[in-house]
């Protein structure tokens, strides 16, 4: 089934919120430091005692989870409440998509009333962390000593910042390669042998157009979308932006405009005007219809597109590893999606710590279970691979075994880990400037990503000194 992530995949036009973020940031007094360790509210994890004599405690959970999405998270609450009846009770409040729920928590922080657990995509991570509003969820593991071995490392990997992991992933998807494999077959390619780089895409593309017959009109065709380049900087094992990709500080810079970015988009281009790859903007949708409807036969997208990839297509669907733009390359992807947050800010001990339970619930391997199947989102757990039901699920989407076979083999470093920075949705709109300034405009690719390289350079400037950074 097609998952619900558009807030990830279309970023928001923050620059006009940055103002209103700043002010809200302001307010913060933990967030004025420049040290990425120090958003969090200022309380220490309280221990499980606090809820014997505090009653039932109602909690808040902003989510941008819909359709049946919405419905495995509302049946995953419904049973975490019934087993905590009397104690804790989860109110659910859907927020629309990403973006819409952070703006609200941003509207929140200005003096409104925040949630007690808040979902938030992957590309917010440092601004919550920025916000000083939340309570790093490392601080409950340590006074629980809560066992964090079954967390899939390069899932947890992501939402780990100053060696903290600050949120609990949930809901997470990771980028591949999907192919035709009819398209492939008749054109003399080993449908068990996808492309692994950007020069057996082009060899696949040339013998997919020459083949006689052959309906797909374009061997390649992937959205001009900001998130795809990033994934192709990890695998070159390159950080986007500096500071360790912000891990080891509040990054200043990124680096757009290299060798192997241009050598990107100047592959992408050729592609294009040798009438290869079909010409697409950044509305993936545009690129899943393209892919789907038969026109394209190597498609690049999200884990989660599995489920609807397979729905809509009339043709035998194939998966690979996410591409390297080199051969050589040597790095892998970088997760996607969304995580959970404790909130601090204005909470008791009480709600804190019933926010934990549900945090630990929800992440625990039979609700990851639960999860998986019922979205297709890759658990986070480790042992959920294992559990009967969910081995019943994969082996009925074989395609799935790619993602879990790419996850495992990609070594966590600060390259796979991604860029944590509080702007990296107005980046990834400079990344898609570049895009399609070089692969729909045929401008310079090294003039496009040097002039998203300035814009992206300018708004982490304006991001930091609104935090005094």
């Amino acid at each position: 089934m097609r998952m619900t992530r558009r807030g990830t995949r279309r970023p928001v036009a923050l620059a006009a919120l940055l103002a209103s973020a700043a002010l809200a940031l302001a307010g913060c007094s933990a967030a004025s430091s420049s040290g990425p360790s120090t958003g969090a509210a200022p309380s220490a994890a309280p221990g499980a005692d606090v809820l014997n004599n505090a009653g039932e405690v109602d909690l808040t959970f902003w989510h941008a989870m819909a359709g049946a999405n919405g419905d495995a998270l509302i049946n995953l609450v419904n049973q975490f409440n019934s087993e905590h009846q009397g104690k804790i009770k989860v109110n659910l409040s859907y927020k629309q998509q990403y973006d819409n729920a952070l703006s609200a928590y941003k509207t929140a922080l200005k003096g409104g009333a925040l949630p007690d657990v808040m979902q938030v995509y992957d590309i917010g991570t440092r601004f919550m962390i920025d916000s000083g509003s939340v309570m790093p969820v490392q601080s409950f593991i340590d006074k629980d000593g809560y066992d964090t071995s079954d967390l899939q490392p390069n899932i947890a990997g992501y939402y780990t910042v100053d060696k903290k992991l600050y949120s609990m992933p949930f809901n997470t998807s990771m980028p591949v390669l999907y192919f035709n494999k009819d398209a492939f077959t008749k054109a003399g390619l080993d449908p068990n042998n996808p492309p692994k780089n950007l020069t057996e895409i082009r060899a696949a593309a040339e013998k997919i157009k020459n083949t006689p017959g052959e309906t797909v009109k374009y061997g390649f065709g992937a959205s001009a979308y900001g998130w795809f380049l990033e994934q192709w900087v990890a695998s070159a094992g390159q950080t986007l932006c500096d500071a360790d990709n912000g891990r080891a500080g509040r990054p200043n810079t990124v680096n757009l405009a290299t060798d192997e970015n241009v050598e990107l988009l100047s592959w992408w281009q050729k592609m294009v005007n040798d009438g290869l790859a079909l010409k697409l903007d950044s509305n993936t949708d545009n690129g899943d219809n393209a892919f789907t409807s038969g026109t394209v036969a190597i498609a690049l997208e999200s884990t989660g597109n599995l489920g609807g990839f397979v729905k809509n297509a009339s043709f035998p669907i194939g998966t690979g590893f996410y591409p390297k733009v080199r051969a050589t390359d040597d790095g892998g992807p970088i997760i996607g999606g969304a995580s959970l947050w404790v909130v601090g800010q204005g909470k008791d001990a009480a709600h804190e710590r019933a926010s934990w339970e549900l945090v630990k619930f929800l992440a625990g391997k039979q609700s990851q279970v639960s999860w998986h199947t019922h979205t297709g989102y890759f658990p986070i757990s480790k042992g959920a691979l294992t559990d009967p039901v969910d081995q019943q699920w994969v082996a009925q989407r074989p395609q799935f075994v790619t993602a879990i076979n790419q996850l495992q083999q990609t070594k966590l470093t600060t390259a796979t880990q991604g860029c944590s920075v509080g702007v990296l949705p107005q980046i990834r709109k400079d990344v898609e400037n570049a895009l399609q300034a070089a692969v729909l405009q045929n401008q310079d690719p090294r003039t496009a990503l040097t002039d998203a390289q300035n814009a992206a350079n300018s708004q982490i400037a304006d991001y930091n000194k609104s935090l005094g950074g």
